[in-house]
């Protein structure tokens, strides 16, 4: 059965940046360890997109979160990918939660949220302490929009506090961060696997819709 991801890239930097992103590196690490898994990724950075504020799933004028919302609902896995900044996801991170909160009014005729049978990882990257924080704040946020969270759902690597080494900056991936990242692509393919099976079904829907 093949499957499909979606990685979302919430560093504040484009595609044009001369550094290059410590969360691009995680991201296509876990993508690594799920293509053998039977999962093919698409990356979206979403510094280079006009995403449009607001929480509805299409706030106008160019606005270009609702290509990105599509590309979200016909994946069978969310990555959300952020780094640390000031003990927190990025603005860029939170943007993109804050539009998927219109899946909560956007419901099927049985109540059900368009994104439910889908599931969700998180990956984290920083030069502070907050790794924790930050996926616990993802986690909790995607939960609340309709997404599944697999068990130990999350890779983050945290470098020394005000350090100047970055995740990208490496030669060589720490053992204790691969075996993570294989985890992570373990459990959140065989937890997509059996929502596909299931046709995204499985969730009860609202009696009183």
């Amino acid at each position: 059965m093949t499957l499909t991801a979606l990685a979302l890239n919430c560093t504040l930097k484009t595609k044009r940046a001369e550094d290059p992103s410590s969360t691009d590196r995680m991201l296509k690490l876990l993508a690594a360890a799920m293509e053998p898994l039977g999962v093919t990724t698409e990356f979206l950075q979403l510094a280079d997109y006009d995403i449009k504020p607001g929480v509805t799933s299409d706030e106008g004028n160019g606005d270009a979160w609702p290509d990105i919302r599509r590309r979200i609902l016909d994946a069978d896995i969310l990555i959300m990918g952020t780094p640390i900044w000031m003990g927190q996801p990025s603005s860029v991170c939170k943007r993109a939660l804050e539009r998927m909160d219109a899946f909560l009014e956007e419901k099927d005729d049985e109540g059900r949220m368009v994104s439910y049978g889908r599931v969700a990882a998180v990956a984290v990257v920083g030069n502070e302490d907050g790794a924790h924080h930050v996926s616990a704040e993802l986690f909790q946020a995607l939960n609340d929009v309709g997404f599944t969270i697999p068990a130990n759902a999350v890779t983050y690597w945290v470098g020394e506090a005000m350090g100047s080494v970055n995740f990208v900056d490496l030669e060589e991936i720490p053992d204790v961060v691969q075996d993570t990242l294989n985890l992570v692509a373990r459990n959140t393919v065989h937890a997509a696997r059996l929502f596909k099976a299931l046709n995204r079904a499985g969730f009860a829907g609202d009696p009183n819709s």
